[in-house]
């Protein structure tokens, strides 16, 4: 893992990379971060800040990605080599706690914000279908009028009713506040990804955490604010059909696994493909207007937005899970169980759906990689103009090791 830093002032700032290895924009960002700092004193010397850039923070992870990595940028050629590791094996997330985390990049990612206490962080993520959103640990004011111009500049959908922050309190269009962080128990971090992170960690240092958000497939509908027409017809079609692909995905697995014992490293493609046919019931059944009333975290008001953020969602999980049995089957270098003609006719017909039914587009990387170093520029400007924050203290959890609810499929 390389970090590399350009400037010799006396506040940091922190951008991480990679930390979702099937998002890999963020390795270009963090370069051209490092070309405009140091093309411009401002931010460097007039600002008295160095900029620490990971140049990514799940090597392992992304090299496993490298199938899609060089094209077509096409959803089919995406889906059949997308890889994201289980949930409990994602270097941001803290299930344990800090000091039980058991991964190395995870260490050493703690490790550098300890030792640099960063006025700002920002980790870059990227969505595959949708829009552009910003997750902060702490307001930023005048993020989302920022965000709202970089994004118009560079025709770059907003996500006004992102499914990652569902149940969060907005701080502006497309900006969310993650809640600080709460006990949960293992079941309510798998179910609903409700763990500490490496977001809140530098907490305690004062650090405000920016979670950039670039959209690599555009969809112009997830920045509708306005009322749904018909808000419950809409919901039980995506929950209905979340529940029928998941009974199609899981009659596929029970097929293949038995072929799987001399496939290399067959276990870890196997977990992440566990964790979501674990998650998709219980998401379809909260979504579920006629299941989900009365649960423990009933739906918010919804937009137009939010309805097509849930139906990508919903498909996401089902073409993820598609995708990894498909690179299953071919590892095992025949298809004994025939799942394979299948999972190709499943695969096109989702990604379709995605390209006719949403309006799917592809966004070119010079253009994902320009909205999302803007946005990191916005937020270290807004940033530097303030104190360093502290944690209040009495805060619950800030400084317990205790879960942050993520709201992550």
């Amino acid at each position: 893992m390389w970090l590399l830093s350009v400037g010799h002032g006396g506040r940091q700032a922190l951008v991480v990379a990679g930390p979702h290895p099937n998002e890999p924009v963020g390795g270009a960002t963090v370069l051209r971060l490092a070309e405009r700092a140091l093309a411009d004193p401002r931010l460097t010397e007039g600002a008295d800040a160095t900029w620490n850039l990971l140049l990514c923070l799940d090597p392992d992870g992304l090299r496993r990605n490298e199938g899609w990595l060089t094209g077509p940028y096409t959803l089919g050629q995406y889906f059949r080599n997308f890889f994201r590791p289980g949930f409990l094996e994602q270097p941001e997330w803290l299930p344990d706690g800090a000091s039980g985390a058991a991964l190395p990049e995870t260490r050493a990612l703690l490790d550098v914000q300890d030792e640099l206490r960063p006025f700002l962080q920002c980790s870059l993520h990227g969505v595959d279908i949708g829009g552009g959103f910003v997750e902060l640990t702490h307001d930023l004011p005048g993020l989302a009028q920022r965000l709202a111009h970089i994004a118009a500049r560079l025709g770059i959908p907003r996500e006004l009713g992102a499914y990652d922050a569902l149940y969060w309190p907005g701080l502006g269009d497309a900006v969310y506040r993650i809640p600080p962080p709460r006990r949960a128990d293992l079941a309510a971090a798998i179910t609903e990804a409700a763990v500490e992170s490496t977001w809140f960690h530098p907490y305690r240092h004062g650090t405000v955490t920016a979670v950039v958000e670039a959209p690599m497939w555009g969809v112009a509908a997830v920045a509708d604010g306005s009322p749904p027409a018909d808000r419950d017809a809409v919901l039980r079609a995506v929950s209905r059909t979340l529940r029928h692909d998941t009974g199609l995905l899981r009659h596929l697995l029970a097929r293949i696994r038995p072929h799987l014992a001399a496939v290399p490293d067959a276990a870890r493609l196997l977990a992440p493909v566990d964790d979501y046919l674990l998650v998709c019931p219980g998401l379809a059944d909260a979504w579920d207007p006629d299941t989900g009333v009365g649960t423990a975290h009933p739906l918010p008001p919804l937009s137009t937005a939010h309805l097509v953020a849930l139906r990508i969602s919903g498909r996401r999980l089902a073409l993820r899970t598609a995708g990894l049995l498909h690179q299953l089957v071919r590892a095992a270098g025949h298809d004994p169980a025939g799942a394979l003609p299948e999972l190709d006719r499943l695969i096109d017909e989702w990604c379709a759906d995605y390209r006719d039914g949403c309006g799917a587009r592809w966004i070119p990387v010079a253009r994902q990689s320009e909205y999302q170093a803007r946005v990191v520029l916005a937020a270290f400007g807004l940033a530097a103009r303030h104190p360093r924050l502290r944690a209040p203290s009495g805060e619950p959890g800030v400084e317990s090791g205790a879960a942050v609810p993520m709201q992550r499929e």
